[in-house]
């Protein structure tokens, strides 16, 4: 009987055993292969960076939770990263991709990426964090669709298109370096790129894409440029938003949609109009003259030519602010779990910290640099994270080099240092970019999403408080910041690790105009981070150093 038992006893365990194996998240493995490769995007050939010979790189299509594996080989001549714009890494920002949180991966080397997008869906996109390589390519789309099991709030598309848009320049990524290495600017860009291609317009263009007449499409618009604010729109067609950096919003329809650097928004687009052929537009804001390309697109068995008039874009930022105060969140919507989105009362939880960040720029030994309260940051050659895991960052960096409201004195000067934020773990922080400057900002957030709950013009005060939508904002990663405006972002920091809060404006963030948030695990706990993996690269002071001891257990 003692043998029955034992039996039944080892059965239950193999089948638990196979239960656990069964119930554990998919695994999605990828090679890629970094090349450069000569691609002529503007009609000139030049150099870009190619993953798999692509240009742009692959789309990543993944679900909420997946495990997403991706041995990445680096046959550049130059140290390479890649980052996950918007993937929020839970307890895990060794996969962050930033120069603060990794060492990169050398020439003739590789390193395998390994992340989850832990409890999330959206749109979003990957891009090199290294140097200026964003402006050679390197770059591609990377979606999360829902869990079969997790209802959307819209019809399941016929299909489910990528569109990257951003501003091209036609000099390499080693020029452009030396020109802001050099103390000068980019300047304006030489064109635009739809999926890394730039139409021209007279009809002999290839379509983008296609359309079945009378479906719908879920069409994800993503600004992978280097610093130019873009808006997409299509010929005669409306883009329904629905999504939004990983949020479902409340569904309005939309003549064209302003895009800032580093933003993606989820759309539907009905093809409800005449079986032929239509331009998709994007166009340069805020610039003294407007750089436009076109992309074509082409419904099955249509006849006719596109129109060769182009639908005029917005003039001006208050058309901007005014479409973004129009995004509102869906309150009913689940997202990537079954529980509604508006259960989350973001606006009833007290603010324990508040911290302005200024941008502004100046000369340093007469070169250009950008800068947060004064401190341009440059990363050391140990990252940050790595320098803080070993316990030498007294060798390396030091915390709140900056104030949380400084004066209008600390921020005449510009000091090149690490700047690095030590942040408690949990607590609910309101976050203020004040923009004195003429020029348009977007910000971003790494390991996070944020409520964007206020952007209006002139400077902040507490009393801008009442002014603040406690209700709906939309949970995203980014947000804009106009010109002698402020933007105000609440949310709880929550998730243990060191995570990049940057410019996406890539000659502002090369520049200094970024810094690191801290938030450390209280009692170095499993449960609020994971230890450094085994195959973490180790670079600087810690190279060839033996790891700490391990995270306890949760």
């Amino acid at each position: 009987m003692r043998g029955v038992k034992l039996l039944a006893a080892c059965l239950y365990l193999a089948a638990a055993a196979t239960l656990v194996v069964r119930a554990e998240d998919p695994y999605f493995h990828h090679v890629w292969n970094v090349t450069y490769g000569t691609v002529s995007p503007l009609g000139v050939p030049q150099q870009v960076i190619l993953i798999n010979g692509q240009f742009p790189g692959p789309n990543i299509n993944s679900t909420s939770n997946n495990n997403i594996i991706i041995n990445v080989f680096n046959n550049l001549d130059e140290p390479f990263l890649l980052t996950w714009n918007g993937i929020q890494h839970r307890k895990n920002c060794w996969q962050d991709g930033t120069p603060g949180t990794m060492c990169p991966i050398m020439p003739g080397t590789n390193y395998t990426y390994h992340f989850q997008p832990k409890d999330q869906i959206g749109s979003y996109f990957y891009y090199p964090s290294t140097a200026l390589h964003r402006s050679a390519g390197g770059f591609g789309g990377l979606r999360v669709n829902s869990r079969l099991l997790i209802p959307v709030p819209y019809a399941d598309p016929e299909d489910d298109y990528t569109v990257l848009i951003g501003d091209w320049y036609t000099k390499s990524h080693t020029q452009l370096k030396k020109f802001l290495d050099g103390g000068r600017t980019l300047g304006r860009p030489d064109g635009i790129l739809i999926n890394g291609k730039s139409g021209k317009g007279d009809g002999s263009d290839a379509p983008l894409f296609t359309l079945k007449p009378g479906k719908t499409y879920r069409v994800r618009i993503c600004n992978v440029g280097m610093k130019t604010s873009l808006n997409f729109r299509i010929q005669n067609h409306k883009l329904k938003l629905v999504e939004m950096e990983g949020s479902h919003v409340l569904q309005n329809d939309y003549d064209s949609l302003d895009v800032h650097v580093g933003q993606c928004y989820g759309t539907i687009l009905t093809a409800d109009q005449e079986a032929k052929d239509y331009y998709m537009v994007a166009s340069s804001r805020f610039l003294k003259s407007v750089i436009t390309t076109t992309g074509l697109l082409r419904y099955e068995g249509g006849k006719g030519p596109a129109s060769s008039q182009l639908p005029a874009g917005p003039v001006g930022w208050a058309w901007s602010l005014n479409q973004f105060r129009s995004f509102r969140w869906n309150l009913t919507a689940s997202a990537a779990r079954p529980n509604p989105q508006g259960s989350y009362h973001y606006g009833k939880i007290n603010i324990t910290r508040t911290i302005k960040l200024v941008n502004t720029q100046g000369k340093v030994d007469g070169k250009l640099r950008y800068a947060l309260n004064g401190v341009s940051h440059t990363d050391p050659e140990t990252p940050l994270k790595l320098a803080e895991y070993f316990g030498i960052a007294d060798k390396v960096f030091k915390y709140d080099t900056i104030t949380d409201n400084p004066t209008p004195e600390q921020i005449k000067t510009i000091k090149i240092e690490p700047n690095v934020l030590n942040i408690t773990h949990r607590t609910f922080i309101e976050v203020v970019f004040e923009n004195h400057e003429k020029s348009v900002q977007s910000w971003h957030l790494d390991g996070y999403s944020f409520f964007a709950v206020a952007v209006e013009p002139g400077t902040w005060t507490p009393e801008k408080r009442k002014n603040y939508n406690l209700l709906d904002a939309v949970s995203r990663h980014t947000v804009q910041v106009y010109p002698k405006c402020w933007a105000a972002i609440l949310l709880t920091f929550d998730n243990c690790g060191m995570w990049n809060i940057r410019s996406e404006n890539t000659e502002r963030r090369y520049l200094g105009q970024q810094l690191y948030a801290s938030v450390l695990s209280p009692e170095k706990s499993l449960r609020d981070e994971y230890n450094m993996p085994e195959t973490s690269l180790q670079c600087g002071l810690v190279k060839g150093t033996p790891k700490p001891n391990p995270y306890a257990g949760a």
